[in-house]
């Protein structure tokens, strides 16, 4: 049967003409066919995996290296400020570009190393020790959801998605009025967050919530690779998991600092 598969219908068509002068291939020819090596991104234009973790790994490095020098500087409010602010608005304009941007990308990251290097700063002079207390868990929730991932003990579903997204509107709708609650005096405040008597519930949804993401970023991901997307999309890739991975590093902070705190 014929596939609808377009590219499988080309190589159907070719098989299909040679099939009446079929020749068997030498051992020569079958060696020379195993040991050459895969096709890169380079030379088919395509997104593959090592191109994510390069555009991953780059944006990352600029993040721990403009995050490290705001953290020695010892930068105020108003870094803090221009940071987030500047990470949020470009965060919002990558999200709905339809161009990529490596450039614009890169300097996300670079405001994101702001507002991170100068909020951890903060964060430890009240709790010391917390912020390698919150990177250890990071880093330990991103590798548990990969190997849960990879080995298939947990499945992207329409069911799991649409779950994710019904969570993330429940979450934006406590927290919108966990805020509003605060400006009125409800509730305890929650630090540097300002939120009311909601924050450690905040502080578990969000830590679990953002974990979740990081499977459908993952999904995502290989999905992308599968039908063949432009290697430039890799950058797009990139900046989405560490929009996810600053998530879930902030929600781990916060919720390790109302752990100490009590």
């Amino acid at each position: 049967m014929q596939s609808s598969n377009p590219v499988f219908k080309r190589g159907y068509g070719a098989v299909e003409n040679r099939g009446r002068n079929l020749v068997t291939p030498t051992s020569t020819e079958l060696d020379a066919l195993y040991n050459a090596p895969a096709a890169s991104s380079k030379q088919t234009g395509r997104m593959t995996i090592d191109d994510v973790v390069t555009k991953t790994t780059l944006l990352f490095i600029v993040l721990v290296a403009v995050g490290s020098a705001a953290w020695t500087m010892n930068l105020g409010g108003g870094a803090l400020l221009i940071g987030f602010l500047g990470a949020m608005g470009l965060g919002l304009y990558l999200s709905f570009t339809q161009k990529v941007k490596p450039g614009l990308t890169i300097t996300y990251a670079a405001l994101q190393g702001l507002a991170l290097g100068t909020l951890s700063h903060m964060y430890e002079v009240q709790y010391d020790g917390i912020v390698s207390q919150a990177l250890v868990a990071t880093i330990a929730a991103i590798a548990g959801v990969l190997f849960a991932y990879k080995s298939k003990r947990i499945r992207v579903t329409p069911k799991f998605t649409r779950v994710m997204a019904g969570a993330m509107i429940g979450y934006m709708g406590l927290a919108f009025f966990s805020i509003i609650g605060s400006f009125f005096g409800l509730g305890n405040g929650m630090g540097l967050y300002g939120l009311s008597g909601f924050g450690p519930l905040l502080a578990v949804g969000g830590v679990l919530l953002a974990t979740f993401f990081l499977v459908l970023d993952f999904d995502q991901i290989d999905k992308m690779i599968a039908s063949g997307a432009p290697e430039e999309q890799s950058w797009r890739a990139g900046f989405a998991l560490m929009v996810t991975v600053v998530w879930l590093y902030l929600e781990i902070l916060r919720l390790i600092s109302i752990l100490r705190r009590d």
